[in-house]
């Protein structure tokens, strides 16, 4: 298929026109045969687009299905105004053709009465629509179906606020996870609220932007001391290289940082890269900007198996694969410049730990 034989509109109204979830997970699969025909045919960063993009419809199409659902099973309509978000790859508009949830609910008032019973049941109906049309259930149970990503306005500014006064690595991790978030569907108003609440806590608050950092320099080992790639020694992907936390979360994680030190609101890798060069502080944007190409480009051409027509991948490049010199030296590439950058922060960390002592 060519690239001009893509019709993003078309394929998009077959999304929404669905009214049920077996609908949807059948354009999901039509859609998604499209798709997989234009990967390598086009540049990597635009066939994340339109992924994303049919990500995006999905989800506000199973938001709809999953009202009148809740209706017809007496619920009635909802009782305030929510806003579904997404985080993680989701939220980074990053997702790939497996990716699993990793989702929430901002609830306009209290949940209490009536809308406790409306939202509890709708979050847990709308995380097993998603799942049967495709979307595996969240092994950190981050889901809409959960108390901790499904509160009131309300009681998200203060779980972020306790998060960023607790600066151990849990809350610290939820809060990254959190940084990632994005509107789908419903109220963006309450979207755009959530969001000044989280950047209003990174403001001038240096304590966090470290506990941040702290974590952000802990990742997997990916490079002997000679400079050489490690693979996978044992299990079902001996001899692979895990791309997702080898050489991807590297990436996003450094590049959320800088961002959250500068108030920058984007959420997707790419335009925060775009952020931050505009404040030319930075080296290496345009270093880090291809080690990510190359990342998305290798997450996107892991191996998959097809199972009841819908995408399975472990996130490891086989190693066979890994034989390509071409590939194989973009990827030590990549790795020996995380190397350098996670050296550079673990400097900074430490510099700034001096200080508060």
């Amino acid at each position: 298929m060519e690239a001009a034989d893509w019709n993003e509109e078309e394929s998009y109204l077959s999304i929404v026109t669905a009214g049920s979830p077996e609908e949807l997970k059948a354009r999901r699969t039509a859609c998604q045969r499209m798709l997989l025909e234009q990967l390598n045919v086009i540049p990597v960063q635009d066939w994340m687009h339109r992924v994303n993009a049919m990500h995006d419809q999905l989800a506000g199409t199973a938001v709809r299905i999953c009202e009148a659902q809740m209706k017809e099973a007496g619920y009635g309509l909802p009782p305030c105004a929510y806003s579904f978000i997404v985080f993680g790859s989701a939220g980074r508009q990053e997702a790939t053709l497996w990716s699993d949830q990793d989702n929430g609910l901002i609830v306009e008032e209290a949940l209490e009465g009536e809308r406790k019973r409306y939202f509890e049941a709708f979050g847990s109906m709308l995380s097993d629509v998603l799942e049967a049309i495709g979307y595996e259930k969240c092994e950190g149970r981050v889901m809409c179906s959960e108390p901790l990503w499904r509160k009131s306005l309300a009681d998200w500014k203060r779980q972020l606020a306790d998060w960023m006064e607790q600066l151990e690595w849990e809350p610290v991790r939820y809060l990254i996870i959190a940084s990632d978030m994005r509107h789908v569907a419903g109220s963006k108003a309450l979207s755009a609220q959530w969001r000044e609440a989280l950047h209003t806590g990174f403001t001038d608050n240096s304590k966090l932007t470290m506990a941040v950092l702290r974590n952000t320099v802990r990742h997997k080992a990916t490079l002997n001391l000679l400079g050489q790639v490690l693979t996978e020694r044992f299990g079902d992907n001996a001899g692979g290289f895990d791309v997702k936390y080898g050489l991807y979360i590297p990436l996003v994680n450094i590049v959320r940082h800088l961002s959250l030190l500068h108030g920058i609101e984007a959420s997707s890798t790419l335009k925060r890269l775009d952020e931050l060069a505009k404040l030319e502080q930075y080296q290496h944007l345009e270093e880090i900007r291809r080690a990510c190409l190359t990342a998305l480009r290798m997450r996107v051409n892991t191996p998959f198996t097809v199972k009841d027509g819908l995408l399975v991948s472990s996130d490891y490049y086989a190693e066979n694969d890994l034989k390509n010199k071409q590939l194989r030296a973009e990827l030590r590439e990549s790795l020996l410049l995380i190397r350098r950058l996670h050296k550079a922060l673990q400097r900074q960390l430490r510099s700034a730990e001096r200080r508060q002592l």
